[in-house]
């Protein structure tokens, strides 16, 4: 195939030698570009996998935090609905621990955190009500209306904690629905959380 396109290439070039003399450069240009180039190489954009990666254990991240809150906000509703609104603090953070374990999660109640400030350390500086799993704050609440600063004291937690989630939990209101607020630390809550409930990001 390139041989005898080579020769056509070289009987154009004779008869316009001797018809078209000003053309004869030209063709002869073009005819050497055109056998002896090679093709321009694509270059395809490198892809990295660790995006790829990142992207993937973020998005696993947040679908572990949700069904950890998820069993938390199912296990404060059935238990607002068995024992009711009123009850000291206490008895909703013993009975909730209770049965989150029971459910098989890990639960620390009372929790003391140490932290540093301005190169001080204080060692039992506050407590958290519940500590589950090691990364959702739980603070119990038993008020008639929630305030602000509750809102802002488990912000204050996640942050010194660097944790990404906390519920505030309210068994004085009406309902659970009025109750429960999910406060975030610096994460894009998930459309597939399973808590639907008052959400908010502080």
């Amino acid at each position: 195939m390139l041989a005898s396109r080579q020769v056509q290439l070289l009987r154009l070039r004779r008869r316009s030698r001797h018809q078209y003399p000003a053309m004869t450069i030209h063709i002869w240009m073009f005819s050497t570009y055109f056998l002896f180039s090679a093709p321009p190489r694509l270059r395809v954009p490198k892809t990295t996998s660790a995006t790829d990666s990142d992207v993937k254990e973020m998005t696993t991240r947040i679908r572990e935090l949700d069904e950890v809150t998820g069993e938390i906000v199912d296990a404060a509703y059935k238990l607002h609905k068995g024992l009711g609104p009123g009850l000291l603090e206490s008895v909703y953070e013993a009975v909730l621990e209770k049965d989150l374990c029971r459910r098989g999660l890990s639960v620390e109640r009372q929790k003391a955190v140490s932290f540093e400030y301005d190169g001080m350390r204080f060692t039992d500086g506050f407590r958290i009500d519940l500590l589950v799993d090691a990364c959702v704050v739980v603070e119990i609440k038993s008020v008639e209306n929630l305030s602000p600063v509750h809102t802002k004291q488990v912000l204050t937690y996640l942050r010194l904690l660097d944790l990404p989630v906390g519920l505030l939990v309210n068994f004085g209101a009406p309902t659970l629905k009025e109750g429960v607020r999910r406060i975030v630390n610096d994460l894009s809550p998930s459309a597939a959380s399973r808590l639907r409930v008052n959400r908010r990001a502080v």
